[in-house]
């Protein structure tokens, strides 16, 4: 029940300044993280229940503008797409390695939002293949999509929250 609790995480900039804050209730079954600016709340992230796949529904007030629609449990790329199922942007989790991933609970994410302007990329940037997005993101947009980051991570990657599935221990003997 560790990762069930609430939270509260401010993302901040470089020199400390509170960006915005990412605001996580208790629950049960199906998480909500909410993303607020002083003390308003801008939007939100609402996890659908499903047997194996994963599934956030992502809203600016009351309006849905993305969702994530992952195939499967060991896909670890979660793609947002619009209404018409093209492209917004993609939060990728790396894998760093056997012992980062068994015996610690750090957690790599990148979050691409996409390519606008490839002319402007020097060096070694310019060797990066950007994602194709179907339209860039806004500024609030780009806030609860590292809100949804933070509830992946604490909904299936955390060490402690079991991977997604329950463990179920089983003991010998009498």
């Amino acid at each position: 029940m560790r990762t069930r609790r609430h939270f509260i995480a401010l993302i901040t900039d470089s020199t400390g300044n509170e960006l915005f804050r990412v605001r996580r209730p208790p629950w049960l079954i199906n998480s909500t993280i909410y993303v607020e600016i002083d003390g308003k709340e801008m939007g939100v992230v609402h996890r659908r229940w499903h047997l194996w796949r994963r599934i956030y529904d992502l809203y600016l007030g009351t309006k849905q503008f993305a969702v994530v629609e992952n195939a499967g449990f060991w896909d670890w790329t979660f793609t947002l797409r619009d209404e018409n199922g093209k492209t917004l942007a993609e939060i990728d989790r790396d894998w760093r390695g056997f012992g980062f991933e068994m015996f610690t609970d750090a957690g790599q994410y990148v979050i691409r939002f996409g390519d606008i302007d490839s002319s402007i990329k020097t060096g070694l940037a310019a060797q990066i293949q950007e994602l194709d997005v179907s339209q860039p993101l806004t500024l609030l947009e780009r806030a609860v999509t590292v809100a949804l980051a933070v509830s992946l991570d604490n909904d299936y990657f955390s060490r402690h929250s079991g991977w997604g599935l329950p463990i179920i221990p089983f003991w010998g003997g009498e």
